[in-house]
């Protein structure tokens, strides 16, 4: 197939990428290479596929609605996996404003061209973020996301809406996915095990939140692309049995479009993802332990009921050696 994915030189977009290109898709990539984080991490993560045959980079930014036109009737992608979006929970209390330029408009101009362009399938990342205040774990696909606690996860919250008002309107399949938490190698040097692992071979403390008694879904990178191809190739469609006098949030009788969430079943407390880190570096953590901060949630936990059963979702990689591998990475990356 021909796959628009945005984000290629991202974390996840970046993995996903590349095993589109293993398996023999051509693939169409965009990015911004925001300065956000390290942009010399994003150009080496590139430099892994740029140069691949079957692959096409294009730089712009999604809330440019030219170049996000141009790209659509240029290249006329089969199938879109939209990625991009300007990460991290905490940022958007600091940046509010290029949230909603790319998170949303970026994510419109998507839609248009999806419309415009007859796209089989939209693919786009979702997070666990938009179950918020809802502490009725596991997380279900099923159940409230009506109080996101974020304006990142407001966001998502407003794409997977989005999404809903395209599939029903133009026919567009539209398949969201919930992330949950991930790491592995080529992470984000924002995220918890990036940072954790860089400030103990430095030997500084690190900021363990609410005291590390927090849990989350820790999902291992290829696990999560595992999910994503799946549905990639399983377009979404209308729900038969969906009932609008009891409205299944997760799914759509109006229109071809579904919600899934994608992650690990079995949730590690922080502290015991800090000493699997420990363990790997073979150094001890200086931890300064401080309360939850404004956002965040205890726990988190997935249920991937529904990708288990109709896609065939198995996530392998567990976290002793998810954190073994991202530290490999790092060690060799950094020369550390």
């Amino acid at each position: 197939m021909k796959v628009l994915v945005t984000g290629t030189a991202g974390f996840i977009g970046s993995h996903v990428a590349m095993k589109l290109l293993e398996r023999g898709d051509e693939v169409i990539g965009f990015d911004s290479m925001s300065d956000y984080y390290d942009v010399t991490l994003k150009q080496a993560r590139l430099a892994r596929f740029v140069d691949h045959p079957n692959y096409t980079h294009i730089q712009g930014d999604l809330a440019d609605r030219e170049i996000v036109e141009r790209v659509f009737a240029e290249h006329k992608p089969e199938r879109v996996v939209h990625l991009a979006a300007q990460a991290g929970v905490r940022y958007a209390a600091q940046n509010p404003h290029v949230y909603v330029s790319s998170n949303v408009t970026g994510f419109l101009h998507i839609l248009e061209g999806c419309r415009h362009h007859g796209v089989q399938h939209l693919v786009f990342a979702s997070t666990s973020s938009v179950y918020g205040a809802n502490r009725d774990m596991p997380f279900s696909e099923h159940k409230s996301t009506e109080h996101p606690l974020t304006l990142y996860a407001a966001t998502k919250k407003a794409n997977e809406q989005m999404a809903h008002s395209y599939a029903h309107l133009y026919g567009i399949p539209c398949t969201g996915l919930r992330f949950f938490t991930v790491y592995g190698p080529w992470g984000r040097p924002d995220m918890a095990l990036f940072l954790f692992t860089e400030n103990i071979i430095e030997g500084k403390p690190i900021d363990v939140f609410n005291h590390g008694h927090h849990k989350r879904s820790f999902t291992y990178v290829d696990d999560i692309v595992e999910g994503v191809v799946l549905a990639l190739d399983s377009p979404a469609q209308r729900d038969a049995s969906w009932d609008a006098m009891a409205p299944d949030p997760a799914t759509s009788g109006v229109g071809p479009y579904r919600i899934f969430n994608i992650g690990n079943e079995h949730p590690v407390e922080l502290l015991t993802y800090i000493k699997t880190l420990e363990k790997c570096l073979g150094r001890d953590a200086v931890m300064n332990l401080l309360p939850l901060q404004a956002g965040d949630v205890p726990d988190t936990e997935a249920d991937v009921t529904d990708l288990r059963e109709q896609l065939g979702y198995r996530p392998k990689v567990p976290v002793s050696e998810g954190v073994r591998n991202f530290v490999a990475w790092y060690r060799d990356y950094y020369k550390v």
